[in-house]
């Protein structure tokens, strides 16, 4: 991967700008059973939906969007996305790992990431997100990350066929563990 493309780099992990080149990747990872399971939809989509969708969302000035790679082979291994509200310094965080990604602890180094961008460049005041209550692995993963539990919507999601909550989770700069891998200018 081109160090132009890269944004934000941790130990194992860094942000880098996404990339039209990879839509087929994020398709695929998208489209995966578990995937699906953990985001609670019912319905795969396809490539030219995806595609479509990519080039939508990459004019949202409200959106940023973070192909998560791996430093040691710059192979692409997630996204996540920070979708912003600028009238109150808010964003919903969303995390998408490739199955095979899944299980290495790149969930919460990811997490983490975003966060740093978040509170120290965008300059949020709290990112938010849901995220299915028996996905018990993924709340571990944000817990560590830093973001807390901060209440439910009862019923609201969808797991093997049971309708199920959704626990609301957010972090606050205060929450951010660790320091900043934002380099000094």
């Amino acid at each position: 991967m081109t160090d132009e493309r890269m944004l934000l780099r941790g130990d194992r992990l860094g942000l880098a700008l996404t990339t039209a080149a990879h839509v087929g990747d994020y398709h695929r990872w998208e489209n995966d059973p578990a995937t699906i399971l953990g985001y609670g939809t019912q319905l795969p989509q396809s490539i030219e939906t995806r595609t479509a969708g990519y080039e939508a969302q990459a004019r949202d000035d409200r959106r940023a969007a973070f192909e998560v790679v791996r430093l040691d082979d710059g192979a692409p291994v997630g996204l996540t996305v920070l979708r912003v509200d600028p009238a109150v310094r808010t964003a919903e965080f969303v995390m998408l790992l490739a199955p095979e990604a899944r299980g290495h602890g790149f969930a919460a180094d990811a997490a983490v990431l975003t966060l740093d961008w978040g509170f120290h460049l965008a300059a949020l005041r709290m990112v938010w997100l849901k995220v299915l209550e028996p996905n018990a692995r993924a709340i571990r993963a944000y817990e560590r990350a830093g973001f807390r539990p901060a209440g439910r919507l009862r019923q609201a999601g969808w797991w093997r066929g049971e309708a199920c909550d959704e626990v609301v989770m957010d972090a606050v700069r205060t929450d951010f563990p660790g320091p900043s891998r934002v380099p000094d200018a």
